[in-house]
């Protein structure tokens, strides 16, 4: 109770609707030309659907009081019924309109505004057509109870049904109308209104010559009626509904048109009366729905075309369409900005406007091969993809990678071309800048390899020299004794013969590295190889009181190797154990060499100290990475690149407690065959 009472209509309004009830109830009864009966158009059917469906189902029962006393008083003062039929017709009249609101409401969405043929075929299905049988039933029925009506209840129920079907169908569309719109503005336009006043007049004077006879036949009225619903839509359609329908009744009270006639014929004419303005309504409001739903799918097809068009001309390319036949249609706000002018007005006498926009916006050393290579695609349908420089709006020619794709049919058939330019002018200069910084990546990198090599000579030629000049020494020494030992000079001068020939082979292999010659390898044992590096530094191992252990396999199988390099690296590898000793003050100053077969196919050979150690091992195989105080860094990175070059792999290991293995592998002459 507290809804309803929260929800009750103005007072305003009330009253407003029952004035409209006893009006429509006053029009209804100067259309009833069925002698006998008072069955008519009933308009206050329309005004009573239209005012539940605008209104919450909470305020229908204030409505439903208001239309009792109207209805009462319409009755005694128009037809003069007894109040027991009277309330038993405004019954039906009451559930006519309150089902015809309920089902319209629970099929369309509220607020029903008659915009789309659904709603428009919802309305007159269920509001005019089925919710009027309940009215109908219960009138029919009411006028043969009171047995003052000369109608039957069979005779007077199609009138009754068709009558508020009719009533329904013109007046509730022009009470929604009203109802909706009372605050708003006209949005027509000066043109507009003189075209509705114009269509007006037309209306008025077709509908006078039709129903006054001048005219074949009522039905000639539909051409303006359907202009009208076509041009004005909903609102159109309900005022000339409405107009059509007081012009009816004028005539039709007055005697002149076509529906009134003798009593026999009446009931006849009554119901062609009811069907005429029936038939215009539904015609009307379906023809307008479908002009409203039309003008909505246009408007919705151009709204889609303009966020389209927006879309397109915020994303940050250049976008351009031809025709199949190879003719500008379209380009972008961004790319018509780039060039400064609309290129799709561009025109030259004698060209294309293809050619002509070539010409006027692309580079001069650039239009021709864009010509072809465009040409080409429009004939064969391939992707378009070229690189070109076109002219921006500040005259500036930039470098530009045009790109494009037919757009066809279900059939194949190519029907537009959609391509888009995009500026790669900072691409290019960048990978300019990239390539001068690679070019200069280069020569630094050449320059720290000659670097690097410069160190790696130095490092490999200034160990055969130190001992050139250490034997030097020492045959001065055997000279200058008194008498002079020329035994020992002798064997000291064949050792400088030996380390000068060690001096030119490194400087033989360096000049082989340039020349990019073969190495000269040859099959060996690596245990005489161990063996002779042993013996030419046994004096140098003396002096500085190292004692050599050697754990040499015997009949260790070949390995194919370049002799020089690899006594190179053992030389190196046992110089560094030497100067790994000289970082500890106490224990035996040993090294031990050692030579195993390492599987079927691998030696390995290991170099062992009991030095400090180091704690990198990686690392110390870097260039230019020591532990030695005066170091280069040089030599176990070159170690490693010749040990490399013979197929092995030279590592580093801690010793526990403490020194450190170096060890290499070399595959064998069995390997190298496979």
């Amino acid at each position: 109770m507290m809804r309803i009472w929260s929800h009750r209509p103005q007072v305003l309004h009330l009253a407003l609707f029952f004035a409209a009830y006893v009006l429509g109830c006053g029009f209804a009864k100067a259309l009833a030309i069925v002698p006998g009966t008072n069955i008519s158009i009933w308009p206050p059917g329309g005004l009573f659907v239209a005012t539940l469906i605008l209104s919450s189902p909470y305020s229908w029962p204030w409505w439903v009081l208001v239309g009792g006393p109207a209805e009462l008083f319409s009755q005694a003062l128009w037809w003069h019924s007894p109040l027991p039929a009277g309330l038993l017709m405004y019954a039906g009249n009451a559930l006519e309109a309150a089902a015809g609101a309920w089902l319209v409401n629970r099929t369309c969405r509220r607020p029903v505004r008659l915009e789309n043929l659904q709603e428009v075929l919802a309305f007159v299905v269920l509001a005019a057509g089925i919710a009027p049988v309940i009215s109908a039933t219960v009138g029919s029925a009411a006028l043969a109870w009171d047995g003052e009506s000369a109608q039957t209840f069979w005779a007077a129920w199609p009138l009754w049904w068709i009558g508020d079907a009719t009533g329904i169908l013109i007046i509730a569309p022009l009470a929604l109308v009203i109802f909706q719109n009372w605050r708003g503005k006209a949005e027509l336009s000066a043109a507009r209104w003189i075209e509705a006043c114009v269509l007006g007049l037309i209306l008025l004077a077709v509908a006078a010559l039709s129903l006054s006879g001048y005219l074949p036949f009522a039905y000639i009225i539909m051409p303006p009626l359907l202009w009208a619903a076509v041009r004005f839509e909903f609102r159109g359609a309900a005022v000339t509904l409405i107009l059509l329908a007081l012009i009816t009744a004028i005539f039709t009270i007055s005697g002149a048109s076509q529906f009134p006639g003798d009593a026999e014929s009446q009931r006849q004419k009554q119901i062609m009366l009811q069907l005429f303005l029936a038939v215009s309504a539904l015609s009307a409001l379906i023809v307008a729905a479908l002009s409203r739903q039309y003008q909505q799918a246009l408007l919705t097809l151009r709204e889609s075309e303009r966020q389209l068009r927006e879309m397109i001309d915020a994303v940050p390319v250049n976008i351009w369409c031809l025709t199949r036949e190879g003719t500008p249609s379209y380009f972008n706000k961004r790319l018509i900005d780039y060039f400064g002018q609309d290129v799709a007005d561009i025109q030259t006498p004698g060209m294309s406007r293809l050619a002509a926009t070539i010409k006027a916006v692309v580079h001069p050393d650039d239009a021709e091969a864009l010509s072809e290579r465009l040409n080409e695609s429009l004939m064969t349908g391939k992707s378009f993809s070229f690189r070109y420089r076109l002219r921006r709006y500040d005259g500036i020619h930039r470098w530009i990678e045009g790109r494009a794709e037919p757009m066809r049919n279900r059939d194949g058939e190519i029907v537009q071309w959609y391509g888009l330019c995009l500026d790669i002018e900072d691409e290019i200069r960048t990978q300019g800048a990239l390539r001068a910084a690679q070019d200069k990546l280069a020569r630094a990198t050449q320059v720290a390899s000659l670097s690097e090599l410069s160190a790696s000579i130095a490092h490999e030629v200034n160990q055969p020299l130190a001992a050139i000049v250490a034997t030097s020494h020492a045959c001065r020494r055997w000279l200058s004794a008194e008498p002079p030992n020329l035994e020992r000079a002798k064997i000291t001068l064949e050792r400088i013969i030996r380390d000068a020939n060690s001096a030119s082979d490194v400087v033989s292999r360096i000049r082989a590295l340039f020349s990019q010659t073969g190495q000269a390898r040859s099959p060996a044992d690596m245990t005489e190889v161990i063996s002779e590096v042993c013996r030419l530094m046994a004096n140098e191992l003396a002096m500085r009181n190292v004692h050599v252990e050697t754990e040499l396999t015997e009949s260790l199988p070949p390995t194919l190797i370049d002799r020089v390099q690899m006594q190179q690296v053992l030389v190196n590898l046992i110089r560094n154990a030497v100067d790994a000793l000289d970082t500890t003050g106490d224990g035996a100053r040993a090294i031990r060499l050692r030579a195993v077969l390492d599987g079927d196919d691998t030696i390995r050979v290991e170099v062992r100290d009991v030095g400090a150690g180091v704690k990198e091992p990686e690392r110390i195989f870097e260039p230019f990475f020591t532990t030695k105080q005066g170091g280069m860094g040089m030599g176990l990175a070159i170690c490693r690149s010749i040990i490399e070059s013979h197929d092995g792999r030279l590592w580093a290991t801690d010793n526990k407690p403490r020194g450190t293995t170096f060890a290499f592998t070399l595959p064998t002459r069995a390997r190298d065959a496979a």
